[in-house]
């Protein structure tokens, strides 16, 4: 019988992905300006969008 593999990186892995990518997106937005704000901008951006598709297909 083969043991069970950990499921953790199953369960958790997308959302600490989204979680590291917003909060990289507002240390950027504390930082400073020009490519700071191009950083702040997709790591807040990028979650919203997964935020908004996951609620509009959930619709559909």
């Amino acid at each position: 019988m083969k043991p069970r593999q950990s499921s953790f990186w199953k369960v958790f892995g997308i959302p600490l992905g989204i979680g590291l990518l917003s909060a990289t997106g507002l240390f950027a937005a504390l930082l400073g300006d020009g490519l700071w704000d191009v950083l702040s901008w997709v790591g807040l951006g990028i979650p919203a969008v997964i935020g908004a598709w996951g609620l509009l297909a959930r619709r559909g």
